[in-house]
């Protein structure tokens, strides 16, 4: 196909947004998701989903069949198996069968010095449509911990929240067990926490805890900036004493930018004594966390106090960003 011809194709299937509904709209966008090209294919797919055609599911389900077929030729990149996938998905399809095709998709294409996976987006994404599949939720979940183990990051921690949204308190120990396997990634380590929190809160918060201790300092940030977005006033707690255990310096920065997000009061509680008893830049990020604070319409009297009585070069600061968070 020419590139003329190409971008033809794609100004008609773009054009087809505006178009009011109709048999013959139906039909050509039907006739795109049969295109042999996969871009094309691709934004079909998505336009598919946009529109809410849900007539167009057995269309798609045909178009990644076709595509697992020889897919390093008729589908580099996963793009048409990644947008059919997803537009699946959005679609409320909730057969189970073309995900698990596709979770199990592995695509190694040339690269400079070697071959790469081009699957990882289309396994996430199919993990994530299984939890609304009908399967037993034991079944996904066992799905779900393979692709706790998977090769790419970004599956790994698709696998984890797929374990939240699944909502079953059998997920716990799982996220449990890669948490204590330990990841390359520490963020996976870190969705991992976030999704035993969406589970068993109560749980989970000394399970968390003990993490604060672990050698590796990336897997301590995750630690605290998961407890400190818990429901649990008992996170609060135990991030008050690793404060007080002579938390590295270094970490002080992260733990006070996710305590302004907290949904807890005892959070800005423990930012308004931070604010009173650090200094420099600690100093200010608590400030600022204030501001950002659900909280910090009830607080801002004592931060005013607070300032002038430890901080008064941090006056503008305060005056900038309270007044910008109330604008």
């Amino acid at each position: 196909m020419s590139k003329q011809a190409f971008d033809k194709k794609l100004e008609a299937l773009d054009a087809l947004r505006s178009e009011p509904d109709s048999p013959a709209k139906l039909d050509q966008i039907r006739k795109a998701l049969k295109d042999r090209n996969n871009y094309l294919v691709s934004k079909a797919a998505s336009l598919t989903a946009s529109l809410a055609l849900s007539d167009l599911i057995p269309d798609l389900l045909a178009a990644f069949d076709r595509f697992l077929i020889d897919p390093t030729k008729s589908d580099p990149q996963c793009w048409a198996k990644n947008a059919i996938a997803k537009a699946l998905k959005d679609l409320g399809h909730r057969g189970a069968q073309v995900y698990l095709r596709g979770i199990v998709h592995v695509q190694l294409e040339p690269v400079f010095g070697g071959r790469a996976d081009s699957a990882g987006t289309l396994r996430g994404t199919c993990a994530l449509a299984l939890v609304d599949c009908q399967l037993d939720d034991l079944e996904v979940l066992g799905y779900l911990a393979e692709l706790l183990a998977d090769s790419e990051t970004p599956v790994r921690i698709d696998a984890a929240t797929a374990i939240s949204q699944l909502a079953r308190p059998e997920g716990a120990p799982l996220l449990r067990l890669k948490a204590l396997l330990g990841d390359a990634e520490p963020e996976v380590i870190g969705h991992c926490f976030s999704a035993l929190l969406s589970l068993t809160s109560k749980m989970a918060v000394p399970f968390i805890g003990r993490f604060l201790k672990a050698q590796d300092d990336d897997i301590r940030v995750e630690a605290a900036g998961a407890l400190a977005q818990s429901r649990e006033p008992r996170a609060i707690e135990i991030l008050r004493n690793f404060w007080q255990d002579h938390m590295p310096r270094e970490m002080r920065a992260a733990l006070v930018a996710s305590l302004g997000a907290s949904p807890l009061s005892e959070a800005a509680e423990f930012l308004l004594s931070i604010l009173e008893n650090e200094s420099g830049e600690v100093a200010a990020g608590a400030l600022h966390a204030l501001a950002a604070s659900r909280f910090r319409a009830d607080i801002q009297n004592q931060v005013s106090v607070v300032i002038e009585a430890r901080h008064p070069n941090l006056r503008l600061q305060f005056e900038q960003a309270f007044a910008t968070r109330q604008a």
